[in-house]
C-alpha cells in the first residue's frame, strides 16, 4: 500500500500535464462561442466591476477587525513565530513546533551556561 499512495499523486499529475492543453482549449472555445451568454449568467449571480473600481471598494470596505487582524498578525516574531502570548500558528504542524521548540531550549540552555561560565 505504501509504495502504490506514493505514485499515485506521480500519475494524476502526469495525467493533469496530458490533460491541460485539451481543458484549456475547451475552455476557450466556451468563452469564444458564448462569451455573451456566460456573461450574462455571471451577472445575474455577482455584479461584475472593472478592476479600478473594485480596488477602491476593497479599501473602503476595511472594517476595525480586518484592521485587528493585521495587527496581530504582524505582531508574531519572524524568526520564532511566537506571537506575545508564546502561542504557535494555527497552522504550524506540531511537530515543526516541537522542532523549533527544541531548537529555542538550545540556544537558551547555551547562553545560560556561557553566562555560569564568565562568573
Amino acid at each position: 500500500m505504501g509504495s502504490f499512495e506514493g505514485s499515485r499523486w506521480k500519475m494524476r499529475a502526469e495525467k493533469r500535464k496530458k490533460n491541460a492543453p485539451k481543458e484549456l482549449e475547451r475552455l476557450k472555445s466556451l468563452l469564444r462561442a458564448d462569451a455573451d451568454a456566460v456573461m450574462e449568467e455571471v451577472k445575474e449571480v455577482a455584479a461584475v466591476l472593472p478592476p479600478a473600481v473594485l480596488s477602491v471598494l476593497q479599501g473602503l470596505g476595511k472594517t476595525e477587525k480586518d484592521h485587528e487582524f493585521e495587527q496581530q498578525s504582524n505582531k508574531r516574531n519572524k524568526k520564532t513565530f511566537l506571537d506575545e502570548h508564546g502561542q504557535y500558528p494555527v497552522w504550524m504542524h506540531s511537530r515543526q513546533k516541537k522542532k523549533l521548540r527544541a531548537q529555542r531550549l538550545k540556544e537558551k540552555k547555551k547562553s545560560k551556561l556561557a553566562k555560569g561560565r564568565a562568573r
